[in-house]
């Protein structure tokens, strides 16, 4: 299996590349060069790293949840525990490597789209840190169910903009957040959260979060003197998930299992599953799996989760699913709830709702994975958000 890539054009196989207008592609080359050359800059190597250990708080702890493991039945569950990070969530990882090539480039002002508020939240924080101006696109419907981290977000200083158009949730954030920056590209930077969009945001989205599974791995062989079977993470647009499984993909024998929203139900059409259910298309400057329509109109998307409410997915791992290197799985709003129930009750431990969408996966297929596994589980961030969506 090939493990560098996407290639030069930002290609992950037949997915990928940039689809944006001619405006952008000076930004998108200045990024990447930027980008290519902070990867062999030791003292940016070494900023981020005193950033992540020392303001965010990696690593981040790879817990033995042994009453959740005793009622799935499964030998060992791992909570990798990126919801104690600063800020809630793994975005931080991300918002960090983003702002200090911001900074090298000499930008003044950063944007970036969120769903469910945790990557808003995160860019305001490092536009904070670094004293930049901050602007965060937001679905209205997100900003209703969200309440909390759009306050969040304005006391760290960025402005909210409560998007109208479409759905009002994160695919029309996205749009928005593109819309500005063609007009803006010069001082401003996009900080797009997650590993989807032109390239080379999917590969350099995919290597800041890389850490969460470069740590799992030195973690897990500490403690169990191997590598995992599986890896569990929740699919939106899948940066968490690609941070996890990213480091294991030449090991073959770790099996690796995207969990994306099912919804209302696959077959209501009001769900997020589009590695599950979509088909390859372009959304937001790249080609991927997406919820489209017979017309190639993309679909609306649907999710409890305000972080999983999107009809596309990051363009690598429509790849991992093209060369099935992982397997993607769907479970419903209903299924969701219950996992974040089950981890709070057993563990003390309130999950996101997009990542009780893994530990749902769990108790929904527990009793088909080995009862003798060693599972690690990316818990993507903490649930205090979602408190009111969970009666």
């Amino acid at each position: 299996m090939k493990k560098n890539l996407p290639d030069k054009a930002g290609h992950f196989g037949i997915f990928g590349g940039r689809f944006v207008p001619e405006t952008l592609i000076y930004a998108l080359d200045e990024l990447g060069k930027e980008y290519a050359a902070s990867k062999r800059d030791k003292k940016f190597r070494k900023e981020l790293s005193d950033y992540l250990s020392e303001y965010a708080g990696r690593p981040t702890p790879l817990y033995l949840a042994r009453r959740l493991s005793r009622y799935l039945g499964i030998s060992r569950v791992y909570l990798k525990r990126e919801d104690l990070l600063h800020t809630g969530a793994h975005k931080i990882n991300n918002t960090l490597g983003q702002v200090l090539l911001a900074a090298r480039m000499g930008k003044r002002r950063v944007i970036a789209e969120t769903g469910a508020g945790q990557h808003g939240v995160a860019t305001a924080t490092v536009a904070a840190l670094f004293g930049l101006e901050c602007d965060i696109y937001m679905g209205s419907e997100d900003i209703k169910r969200q309440a909390l981290n759009v306050l969040r977000m304005k006391l760290l200083g960025a402005k909210v903009i409560s998007v109208e158009s479409g759905t009002r949730t994160l695919k029309d954030a996205m749009t928005e957040a593109l819309r500005d920056w063609v007009t803006n590209v010069r001082h401003t930077h996009y900080i797009i959260g997650t590993v989807a969009g032109p390239h080379p945001y999917p590969m350099m989205v995919r290597d800041f979060q890389a850490v969460i599974g470069k740590e799992a791995r030195q973690q897990i062989l500490r403690k169990e003197k191997r590598l995992p079977d599986y890896l569990v993470a929740c699919v939106g647009g899948g940066s968490n998930a690609m941070g996890l499984f990213h480091p294991f993909f030449n090991d073959k024998n770790v099996k690796m299992i995207g969990v994306e929203a099912a919804g209302l139900g696959l077959s209501s059409g009001k769900h997020s599953a589009s590695l599950v259910a979509g088909s390859p298309g372009v959304l937001h400057g790249c080609k991927s799996d997406v919820l489209e329509d017979k017309f190639g109109q993309i679909k609306n998307a649907h999710s409890i989760a305000a972080g999983l409410d999107y009809p596309g997915v990051g363009p690598e791992h429509a790849y991992y699913k093209e060369i099935k290197r992982a397997v993607y799985a769907a479970v419903s709003d209903k299924e969701a709830l219950e996992g974040f129930k089950l981890l709070s009750e057993v563990e003390g431990i309130i999950p996101a709702l997009e990542s009780a969408h893994a530990i749902a996966y769990l108790k929904k297929a527990g009793r088909a994975v080995n009862k003798n596994s060693i599972v690690i589980l990316c818990l993507s961030g903490r649930g205090d958000k979602d408190l009111h969506e969970s009666h």
